[in-house]
């Protein structure tokens, strides 16, 4: 065959076909005939067939080289209180100390992440397709594709089963070895009695050594099938035949003496120096695989037990060659091989024949004492067995521990009884079918060498199987020689081509026992010794001439020899020959019998010659042999042997020109036995494609049928299932080679019958069952036609093509292309109309077809297969029934595997690519198919397609992967204008479909991507809504995700379904990514890309529940998914798959989020230069993204770079996002940078602070700030709902909580100046970021003093939250601080009136429940005053300033001016529109109802006042004539109250000081709190007690001064807390505090006044000697002012004292006091002016009242106490003058009124008082009596 044949065919650039050279047998170098086969077609094609190398198509089953995936990085998803990136730095601190970072350790940055670099500088993050499909395996991808072709290993001669190699280590006698022994080993069958391999021989040569090595010995090598109990070596020895009268062979197996004499070595050394011929010995069984392992007995069919005993035991059986252990990455050992020693030699007493061996009664004669070892090793015969192997359990790690595992199993250690409890088993070297001992990892490419004897493997010739190797050769096996008397006998073979000369020298034919000889001419067998039957145990095997004829014949020469030495060496001697022709017995497998002749003469093969004969023994047939032939160019099936004469006679051209013998004879090959069929498979195949290719017509069709009819046997009988028969498939893809070009390719012809018969079957002809088998292998017929196209384009390139340049395509002559499309057509109807069948034949045919199509593509134009293709698509056009639509799926997903895919033309020169769009249009037609798994389909093969070329190494240049994304960019438009497409579609699709949307918008160029957003606003919208809808699905929840992760009623996206993860269709990708992952080893814990999280893992693995390996546990949790939540199947994965799973997800959601970010920012660039069309107004596709971004969980990765983003999209387009339009974008915004300030992590905190800064700034320059304030104001306060700003302490008491106080530092740092250009710089954006002046304003706006004003607003509001947060569960006991809190709340969130009013609205009803009616009505006004104050600043409504001035006199907090705030506050949600005048008058009337609930009527006057205006502006008379009537009931109560007797108060007042650290911030402060006017003092320290009581501890205890002295804080005790109570009374607006009288609060309530009080007062008596307690003239008297913040009524019931002063009085000063007061009552009494006469009564009443306390001596000393104290005696002269003249007036103006109110008293009586009257008198008269003593004056004065 000339070498260009197809060596060359693809050595141009391409290298399409590779050489695969055969292990030549070397039988081929043996024939001379083999070398002139020209007279022979049959053989020259049988010798092709073996001898030529195969011819392998590269590219047929595609050729992907992938660039390494990604590696994931654990992303980090902070919550508010997590910070794993500073705990995973230090974890890794951590282990940087412990362990110096090896190199390994580092994250690789080999493969992608090279090219990568390049590449990241344009891109935020990773590529969001890798991160999608980590483990994207083309093959495995590939193989789910219906109809995959699947690649076969070329198939070997033993290409499966096990390979044994037996190498000869020592023979050893205890005798010791004087003379050389020989022997065999071969494969054999216990149970049939069969050789299963022919002989490997050795030799052992003496040396001076006690025990002979063997120097270089060759090993054997033995192939099996299958572990079997009945298949074992058998070894037999043979030795010089032993000297008659010198040392006989009995030596070895004596006892006594063990060693030979010095005298029987020499005598041994020199016969056996004389002595060529040999005798057998001694042999062995040894079986291989024994599974009859039993406690006590050793099994009788194991011929080595029993026969150990302790002597050998001390050696040991075992010892590993090698240590076995394992390997850590492969997971089977790598120790080979077993050292096995045979002790149970057994003599060869008489001549033995293989039935003896099996004979259980056979006597058992005495063992040779000696030992054989043997190395045995198992070798893999080829890579693909290790799946198999470990899945039978067989080279698992039960092989570790080499001393006792495999010692207790693998050979007999048992004493004949059993009796020391060692285990006893069967000699075996490998264990239950199972392989213990080593699997060589060497990948298929065995440790042989050149020497080793490869032992031919007899079942070759049985098995259904195709020979692949030339092999011709005949075994003869001579068994017994019958004789009448004792001889020593052997016999010589030789093959003899005639028996005309018999002198003539015998054929070179026969091979030497010795390894490395030439053929010999002929070979002896053992010698017999003294045997009347000889029996024999030799193989002799000879070479076959590859033509014979009649007379070649084999001769057997019988000799006789003599053992002893008389002068010289033994003579033998001929005793009779025997002839065998080979024509006649070389096929017959069954005993031969031959007579004996005397001697030969000419042509003794004639019968008429053998008739004259002598034989030996009367000529019975006394020679009994057996031979086996073993050929694979001697067909033993006749019918064959026909078909390859009648192919000779054709060929040669010596038949009769019509061939009817050769039909004849092809006709009949379908009767063939399918053995014989199989084994002469490819040189049929290749007999018949050559008749195909250049036969007459009628020879062309009878091939074809026969040909189809074989194939279609072959497929049914053979053992696999497969669609493709893998002979099939390994003729085709190896052997097949279209005669090496030798002659015309064979595809003209095939094509051009196989079409004639095709469009027959069209045109409605008969064309017999063989039309169908046809289609069923039309596979194989279209893969012979593609390989025939190849190697003829490869040849004609071959000489022309210069080196590196790929082969062009060919053009396929024109007769034979329509031939080829005509055939194609016909094929394309029968899938159409078999697939509406249902039939599953038409799938496969599908397959076929596309494949057919898929390789052409490589090899002619590519435009002709389009016309394939489209030839295809009109006849499956549109949307079509549910079965053929999958088929053009499954056609288009193997056209489109296609290597040059990607660079494939258009079908007009000007067009992209063509395939490319034919798939776009067909899978967006099969998503908006009803068949659901359609969908799925198309989506997935878009995914695969992707990573295809993503991974793709020789597609990693950016201006491929632009190439690749422009090819794919149309689907995206088309995506858009059918959007209800892809809104149909379920989530796993919707994912699928959005991450190659991404991956080709990653890839594409600017000028690209704009065409997507130039078209409309609305198809601009959508592309967003597509970004959104990515963030959507490929969010990463977790399940912790509690905290305003979507939680928030105000994230902007409703609820989303929860995107499905692991659901209970687990997406393709994660299918792939889990058992990959599966397939990893457990790494030890703390590596350093995974140290941290794999701690938390590591906790969980070794819980007992968990199955033993990754896999498992992903097959276990695969299959229970049925019916389960997500959420379950998560549960049910092992813990480090889940951890795995989370990883994936992780880094997922990240990349998406990032890829999005990137194209908004691309986008917001391209709308800066209005270069799209979108709505430049409010720029929603912007603002919906942003908002998208921050209502999801998003990782650190993430954060990071959107803050760049942020900043640049504000600096763009700033006026558009902080206009009007955009509030709710705003405050969305707002919210979520406060919700980000945070969390622990610091890296997000400063990031979010940088954010609010740059929204401040940019409020700077495009709104009010106080806009901005108000928004913050409202989203902190939104915040504050959602934020645990508390959190419980040890002690069940509440403290600040983390959030709390990490938002209250970020609104700190967001004001100050100093840290700002560090955060900054740390946050990656420049420097001057917050003072640069956007486009259009000239001066720097950026003010921090306004910032800072802002953050300490933020600041209050969050305190006063916090404050109330911290009460908790106080609330409900304090109700003051309760109160208070409510009140610091509203004052907060002044700005934004909503919030002001909704916390006033809450302190109001707080009042209500305590019954605090005044504080509630106050609260009511301050609401409708916030109110009236907007309306009037709007000038809307009834109301002016004036109206606003009066409700500020009722309550005084109603001041603030409504600032243009209120305006501001116009934000979505709040603000004016609220505040109407309806609003405000509700409000007055719940203010009047309260009000008139506290009795503070005058209030109430000034309210009604108020809503008056509005009715009489309305003309609501009816509400006008009500109000007129509540009035008039105001006015009466009002007068009412004045006109009683007793004086009207409407509270009571007390101050309380708190000392003592557990107050908190009440310590050392006083407050004045309004109560009730019906609580007493009692009442309020038992309040007070009550509430704080629980607030102290074990350590401090309470205590209540019981005086209203002032108190020195620093004299406390320092564990306990005071509370001082003291009753205090109001001071009226005119008071003269300084007056010394005592104060009578009725006296002052004169007129109606507001009920207004801010100051204070109450007295305290001292003394200053000390004593406690002093008469009149030592008590002093202090009176204290307090002055308070603010005025009661309050909105709250306690104010704090901002002041307080006191005055001291002198004792006298005391007293002219008291008697100056109780004139003043008394005078006050009688001068009140009383309209009528008719309220007499209650005049009369308080008259008595004063009178009685004044002059009843009896009752009051108290006037003649002073006069007692300062008028008598010493005390009278320590006064001066001027206080004696002013003590004495007053006593006598006091008497004078008394005086004067008796007579009125007399005046006002009636009869029944003239008894009290008549005292009173009595007891004036005698007060004056008794003064007198005193002031003799007063007799005078009265």
């Amino acid at each position: 065959m000339d070498n260009c044949s197809s060596s060359g065919a693809g050595s141009g650039g391409s290298h399409r076909f590779r050489r695969i050279p055969r292990h030549s047998s070397p039988l081929l170098n043996s024939d001379p005939s083999l070398d002139n086969l020209e007279q022979w077609p049959h053989l020259s094609e049988l010798v092709q067939c073996y001898s030529t190398d195969w011819v392998k198509d590269e590219h047929k089953y595609g050729h992907y080289e992938t660039v390494p995936s990604v590696s994931f990085q654990n992303q980090i998803f902070e919550g508010p209180d997590t910070d794993i990136e500073t705990e995973m730095h230090l974890a890794g601190a951590r282990q940087r100390k412990s362990d110096s970072v090896t190199d390994d350790d580092i994250p690789s940055t080999s493969g992608r992440q090279l090219n990568e670099e390049s590449d990241f500088s344009k891109h935020l993050g990773q590529s969001p397709l890798p991160a999608y499909e980590p483990a994207f395996d083309w093959e495995n991808e590939r193989s789910l594709i219906v109809g995959q072709r699947i690649n076969e290993t070329p198939m070997a001669q033993y290409s499966s089963g096990l390979k044994i190699s037996v190498k000869i280590v020592s023979l050893s006698f205890n005798a010791g070895l004087a003379e050389p022994f020989y022997g065999t080993i071969c494969l054999y069958n216990r149970e049939r009695r069969e050789k299963l391999s022919e002989d490997f021989h050795f030799r052992v040569l003496p040396t001076e050594l006690q025990e002979a090595k063997v120097s270089l010995e060759p090993r054997g090598m033995f192939y099996l099938d299958a572990p079997s109990a009945s298949i074992c070596l058998l070894i037999q020895l043979e030795k010089p035949a032993s000297e008659e009268g010198g040392v006989p062979s009995s030596v070895y197996s004596r006892k006594e003496p063990a060693h030979l004499t010095e005298r029987e070595r020499q005598k041994l050394q020199v016969w056996s120096r004389i002595m060529p011929y040999r005798e057998s010995f001694a042999w062995a069984i040894v079986p291989l695989f024994d599974n009859s392992i039993t406690g006590g007995h050793s099994s009788p069919s194991s011929s080595i037990s029993g026969s150990v005993h302790g002597s050998s035991l001390h050696d040991g059986l075992l010892e590993p060659v090698s240590k076995i252990t394992l390997d850590k990455k492969l997971g089977y050992s790598s120790g080979s091989s077993v050292l096995v020693e045979i002790s149970n030699l057994n003599k060869v007493k008489e001549s033995y024949t293989e039935e003896s061996l099996q004979d259980p009664k056979r006597k058992v004669h005495k063992p040779v004492k000696g030992v054989l070892k043997l190395e045995i090793e198992k070798h893999q015969t080829f890579h693909g067995d290790l799946e198999n192997l470990s899945e039978s359990g067989s080279v698992t790690n039960d092989s570790v521990d080499p001393g006792d595992r495999i010692g207790d199993s693998m050979f007999t250690k048992s004493p004949g009884n059993g009796s020391d409890g060692l285990p006893s088993s069967s000699s075996k070297i490998f264990g239950d079918g199972k392989v213990l001992g080593n699997v060589s990892n060497s990948h298929g490419s065995l440790d042989l060498n050149a020497d080793d004897f490869q032992a031919f493997d007899f079942r070759t010739t049985t098995r259904n199987e195709p020979f692949l190797q030339l092999f011709h050769c005949l075994y003869v096996y001579p068994l017994t020689v019958s004789m009448s008397r004792k001889r020593n006998l052997f016999i010589r073979v030789e093959l003899r081509k005639d028996d005309a000369d018999i002198r003539r020298q015998p054929l070179e034919a026969l091979y030497s026992r010795e390894a490395g000889l030439p053929l010999q001419k002929w070979v002896h067998t053992q010698v017999a010794v003294g045997a009347r039957v000889a029996s024999y145990h030799d193989e002799v095997k000879i070479s076959l001439p590859a033509i014979w004829t009649p007379h070649h014949h084999l001769l057997f020469t019988f000799f006789h020899v003599d053992l002893q030495t008389t002068l010289e060496a033994p003579k033998p001697v001929v005793i009779g020959y025997a002839s065998l022709p080979l024509s006649t017995h070389a096929q017959l497998q069954s005993e031969i019998t031959l007579p004996i002749m005397r001697e030969l003469v000419p042509h003794y093969l004639q019968d008429s010659v053998k008739e004259r004969l002598e034989y030996l023994e009367d000529g019975k047939n006394a020679f009994r042999l057996r031979l086996k032939l073993c050929s694979s160019l001697h067909p033993i099936n006749e019918r064959i042997r026909d078909f390859f004469l009648e192919y000779d006679r054709h060929t040669l051209r010596t038949s009769p020109p019509w061939g009817s013998e050769l039909l004849e004879a092809i006709n009949s090959l379908k009767n063939v036995d399918s053995t014989a069929l199989l084994q002469f498979l490819h040189p049929i195949l290749n007999m018949l494609l050559h008749l195909i290719g250049n036969g007459g017509e009628t020879l062309q069709v009878a091939a074809f049928r026969a040909m189809v009819n074989i194939l279609t046997r072959v497929q049914q009988e053979s053992v696999d299932d497969a669609e493709r028969n893998r002979f099939l498939v390994n003729y085709v893809d190896y052997a097949f080679d279209d005669f090496g070009g030798r002659q015309p390719p064979v595809y003209p012809g095939l094509s051009t019958v196989w079409g004639s018969l095709a469009r027959s079957k069209a045109k409605g002809y008969r064309v017999g069952p063989v039309y169908d088998d046809v289609l069923a292998m039309a596979w194989f017929f279209l893969e012979l036609t593609v390989k025939s196209m190849a190697l003829e384009q490869a040849r004609l390139f071959y000489h022309s093509l210069p080196l590196g340049e790929d082969v062009p395509p060919m053009q396929l002559k024109e007769g034979v292309f329509r031939c080829i499309m005509q055939l194609y057509d016909c094929l394309l109807t029968e899938v159409h109309e078999r697939c509406k069948k249902g039939l599953s034949l038409a799938k496969r045919l599908n397959s076929s077809l596309a494949f057919f199509c898929y390789d052409l593509l490589s090899i002619i134009e590519a435009r002709q297969v389009f016309e394939l293709v489209s030839l295809y698509l009109d006849k499956f056009s549109g949307v079509c029934q549910s079965v053929l639509h999958d088929c053009k799926l499954i056609f288009l997903q193997i056209i489109c595997d296609h290597d040059l895919f990607v660079e494939m033309p258009g079908r007009d020169p000007s067009d992209r690519n063509y395939l490319s769009s034919v798939l776009i249009q067909e899978l967006f037609l099969t998503w908006d198919h009803d068949d659901l798994s359609q969908r799925a389909k198309a989506a997935r093969i878009l995914v695969v397609l992707l990573c295809k070329h993503e991974f793709d190494a020789r597609y990693q240049k950016p201006e491929d992967k632009l190439y690749i994304a422009q090819l794919y960019f149309p689907l995206v438009g088309q995506i858009l204008d059918e959007m209800p497409v892809f809104y149909n579609l379920n989530a796993i699709e919707k994912r699928e479909v959005l991450i190659v949307i991404l991956q080709i918008v990653r890839n594409l160029d600017d000028a690209s991507l704009v065409k997507a957003w130039q078209q409309s606003i609305a198809r601009t919208r959508l592309f967003f809504k597509l970004m959104e809808e990515c963030l959507v699905l490929f969010e990463h929840k977790k399940p912790t995700d509690g905290m305003l992760m979507g939680s928030s009623s105000r994230s902007p996206v409703g609820d989303v379904p929860s995107s499905p993860k692991y659901s209970d269709i687990l997406s393709p990708a994660i299918n792939n990514y889990l058992s990959e992952a599966s397939r990893q080893e457990i790494r030890p814990t703390g590596t350093p890309e995974t140290g941290y999280l794999w701690q938390r893992v590591n906790s969980q693995l070794s819980s007992p529940s968990q199955p033993f390996s990754l896999r498992e546990a992903l097959a276990h949790a695969q299959s229970s998914r049925t019916g389960a939540s997500a959420q379950a199947l998560r549960e049910s994965l092992h813990p480090i798959l889940r951890q795995k799973l989370e990883l994936w997800e992780e880094n997922l959601s990240a990349t998406v989020s990032l890829q999005v970010l990137e194209i908004t920012e691309k986008f917001s660039m391209m709308a800066a230069s209005h270069g799209i069309s979108t709505d430049y107004g409010k720029l929603d596709c912007i603002t919906a993204v942003i908002m998208s971004f921050f209502s999801r969980n998003q990782p650190l990765a993430f954060w990071k770079s959107f803050f760049t983003v942020f900043n640049c999209v504000f600096d763009l387009h700033g006026a558009t996002l902080m206009a009007r339009e955009n509030d709710r974008f705003l405050k969305q915004v707002a919210f979520h940078l406060l919700r980000l300030a945070v969390f622990r992590n610091d890296s997000i905190r400063k990031r979010a602070v940088v954010g609010l800064q740059i929204l401040v700034r940019s409020s700077f320059y495009f709104m009010q700030t106080a806009r901005l304030r108000v928004m913050l104001t409202i989203t902190l306060s939104e915040l504050m709902s959602d934020v645990q700003v508390t959190q419980m302490k040890s002690d069940g008491t509440l403290e600040e909580s983390g959030e709390a106080r990490r938002l209250r530092k970020s609104l700190g740092e967001m004001a100050e100046e100093a840290k700002s250009v560090d955060i900054l710089r740390e946050c990656g954006l420049p420097e001057d970021a917050l003072s640069a002046i956007p486009e259009k304003f000239t001066e720097n706006r950026w003010s921090w003093p306004d910032v800072k004003y802002l953050s300490d607003r933020l600041l209050m509001a969050l305190d006063a939250s916090l404050e109330h947060a911290l009460l908790g569960s106080a609330m409900s006991m304090d109700r003051y601080a309760a109160a208070e809190s409510f009140y610091r709340l509203a004052m907060a969130f002044v700005a934004v009136p909503d919030l002001h009013i909704m916390w006033l609205l809450h302190l109001c009803d707080a009042h209500q429940e305590m019954q605090s009616w005044a504080e509630a009505a106050q609260c009511a006004v301050a609401v409708a005053g916030v109110v009236m104050q907007a309306l009037v600043a709007r000038n809307d409504g009834v109301w002016s300033k004036d109206h606003a001035t009066a409700l500020r006199k009722i309550c005084p907090m109603v001041n603030s001016e409504i600032t243009p705030e209120a305006s501001a506050a116009e934000v979505e949600g709040y603000g004016a529109s609220k505040l109407t005048v309806d609003s405000a008058v509700k409000y007055l009337q719940l203010a009047n109802k309260l009000f008139s609930q506290a009795e503070l009527y005058h209030f109430c006057a000034s309210i009604l006042e108020l809503v008056v205006p509005v009715y009489k502006s309305r003309r609501a008379y009816g509400q006008l004539a009500k109000c007129h009537t509540l009035l008039t009931n105001i006015y009466e109560s009002i007068l009412e109250q004045e006109q009683s007797p007793i004086p009207f108060t409407d509270a009571t007042y007390y101050r309380v000081g708190f000392y003592g650290e557990k107050f908190g911030k009440l310590n050392k402060k006083e407050y004045v709190y309004r109560e009730p006017r019906d609580v007493r003092l009692g009442d309020i320290m038992e309040k007070l007690s009550h509430i704080y009581e629980t607030r102290m501890d074990g350590n401090h205890t309470l205590h209540i001064i019981p005086d209203s002295r002032q108190v020195k804080a620093e004299e406390l005790e320092p564990g306990v807390c005071y509370l001082q109570i003291t009753a205090v009374d109001p001071v009226m607006e005119d008071e003269d505090l300084g007056s010394r009288r005592e104060r009578i609060f009725s006296l002052s309530t004169g007129s109606v006044r507001a009920r207004v009080f801010d100051r204070f007062l109450f007295d305290t008596p001292f003394t200053k000697n000390g004593k406690t307690q002093g008469g009149l003239e030592d008590q002093w008297k202090r009176r204290t002012v307090l002055q308070t913040e603010g005025s009661f009524p309050a909105l709250v019931n306690r104010l704090l004292v901002t002041k307080s002063e006191s005055l001291e009085f002198s004792p006298v000063e005391n007293a002219i006091g008291m008697i100056e007061t109780r004139t003043a009552a008394l005078r006050n009494e009688l001068e009140e002016p009383r309209s009528s006469e008719g309220d007499q009564l209650p005049r009369l009443q308080s008259l008595q009242r004063i009178l009685q306390g004044s002059v009843a001596v009896q009752v009051n000393s108290g006037v003649l106490s002073v006069c007692t104290a300062f008028l008598s005696g010493e005390p009278a002269t320590r006064l001066r003058s001027q206080e004696l003249q002013q003590l004495i007036a007053a006593l006598l103006e006091f008497m004078a009124v008394c005086k004067r109110a008796i007579r009125v008293h007399f005046r006002l009586i009636g009869d029944e008082d003239q008894d009290f009257h008549t005292q009173l008198v009595n007891g004036f008269q005698s007060l004056t009596a008794e003064l007198s003593h005193y002031i003799p004056a007063i007799l005078s004065e009265l």
